[in-house]
C-alpha cells in the first residue's frame, strides 16, 4: 500500500440541492399579497382621510370668514359717527347726488344715500328668486354667472368705523356732529359744521354668484361696496352656497324680540321700523360647500337655514361636501330714535 498524497481530493459524500416547492411558493405569494394589500388599504385609507380633511378644513376656513365678514357689517350697521339720532334727509345740509350704478332695493327710500320721502333703510334684504335675480338692478353678470337662486341678498348702510384725517379721491364722505351733518365726495365743497369729524360712508350689499369653471358651477360670495364713486362688486370668498338672514323684529316697542322673520315674509312696514316695530338682531345662516365633487361621497343631508320647510336646503344626492355656519348678532344702534 501507499500513503496518500496530501493533495489527494478527499470525496466527501454526495448531497441533493434543495429549493422551494411549489406549494411553498404559492403560500409566500399568497402571504405577500395579504401584506400588500393591507399596506395599500391602509395608504389609501389614510389619503382618503387627508382628503376629506382638507376639505373639511377648508370649508371651516371660508364659512367662518364668511360668518366674520358678515357680523362684523351687522354690528355696525345704521353707526352714522357721533350723530345719535335717526339718520334721513332732516338732519343734513343738502342731498347728495346718486352715486354710479347705484343699488337701490324695496321701498320708497332704499338707495345709497337718503332721499326726501319716507323711511331711509339702512338694512334690506329679499330671498332670490327666478323672478327677481336682480332686485336691486345693480349685480354683475358676466358670461358664464349667474345669480345663486334660494340665497338672500342683503345691503347695509353706515360710515366705516374711525374718523379720517384726510380724504381721498372716489370715496363718499359723512361730515358730522350730533345734530347734522352733510355727505360730499372727495373733491366737492366740504359742509360747514361746527364740531363735526369726517367719516366715510360706505354701503354694502352681499349675494351669491355662481361662476362657470369646466362644466360646473363655483358658488362665490360677492361684496358690493362704493368705489370710484360707484357701487362696485368682487368676490370676497369661494364656496359660499347660500346665505340666509333671519330678522329678529321687536313688535311693541318694549326692547325684546317676539319673532325671528325670514326676508320673504318681512313686511314694509317692519323694514322702515313703523308702527313701533324694529329690527333688533339677524340670523345669519351661511352654507359653504366644497368647491370640487368628491364622487366617493353623496351628499343626502338636509341643512335647516330658517324656519320650516321653506329654510332647508337639500343635498339631493349630489357630490359635494357641505358645512352649516349660523350666529346671531345683536344690532346695537337698532333702539336709536
Amino acid at each position: 500500500m501507499h500513503a496518500k498524497n496530501r493533495y489527494d481530493v478527499v470525496k466527501l459524500p454526495s448531497q441533493a440541492v434543495k429549493g422551494f416547492t411549489l406549494v411553498e411558493l404559492m403560500i409566500s405569494l399568497s402571504v405577500g399579497l395579504v401584506l400588500f394589500a393591507g399596506v395599500m388599504s391602509v395608504f389609501v385609507g389614510m389619503r382618503t382621510t387627508a382628503a376629506e380633511t382638507s376639505t373639511y378644513g377648508e370649508l371651516q376656513e371660508n364659512g367662518r370668514f364668511a360668518i366674520s365678514v358678515l357680523t362684523d357689517d351687522l354690528l355696525r350697521q345704521d353707526f352714522w359717527g357721533d350723530y345719535a339720532g335717526r339718520f334721513s334727509t332732516s338732519n343734513l345740509i343738502g342731498l347728495q347726488a346718486a352715486p354710479g350704478n347705484d343699488c337701490i332695493g324695496g321701498g320708497v327710500n332704499n338707495a345709497t344715500f337718503p332721499l326726501a320721502i319716507g323711511h331711509f333703510r339702512t338694512i334690506w334684504g329679499q330671498t332670490l328668486t327666478a323672478g327677481t335675480p336682480n332686485p336691486l338692478d345693480c349685480f354683475t353678470t358676466p358670461t358664464g354667472t349667474r345669480t345663486k337662486q334660494g340665497s338672500d341678498v342683503i345691503q347695509l348702510k353706515r360710515v366705516i368705523g374711525t374718523p379720517v384725517a384726510a380724504t381721498i379721491p372716489g370715496n363718499y364722505y359723512l361730515d358730522i356732529n350730533v345734530m347734522q351733518g352733510g355727505i360730499y365726495a372727495q373733491g366737492q365743497p366740504v359742509p360747514v359744521l361746527d364740531n363735526a369729524r369726517t367719516w366715510q360712508y360706505q354701503h354694502h350689499v352681499y349675494y351669491v354668484r355662481e361662476e362657470k369653471v369646466g362644466n360646473d358651477y363655483v358658488p362665490v360670495l360677492m361684496q358690493g361696496r362704493l368705489a370710484n364713486l360707484s357701487m362696485s362688486f368682487n368676490p370676497i370668498v369661494d364656496g359660499i352656497e347660500v346665505i340666509r338672514f333671519m330678522y329678529g323684529i321687536d313688535t311693541n316697542g318694549d326692547g325684546v324680540i317676539n319673532a325671528y322673520i325670514s326676508a320673504d315674509n318681512m313686511s314694509e312696514a317692519l323694514w322702515d321700523n313703523a308702527g313701533g316695530a324694529r329690527i333688533l338682531a339677524v340670523k345669519v345662516y351661511v352654507l359653504a360647500r366644497s368647491i370640487l365633487p368628491d364622487f366617493k361621497y353623496q351628499n343626502n343631508n338636509t341643512y335647516q337655514l330658517g324656519a320650516g320647510v321653506a329654510g332647508q336646503f337639500k343635498g339631493n344626492g349630489d357630490n359635494y361636501r357641505r358645512l352649516l355656519f349660523s350666529s346671531t348678532i345683536t344690532l346695537y344702534n337698532a333702539r336709536v330714535n
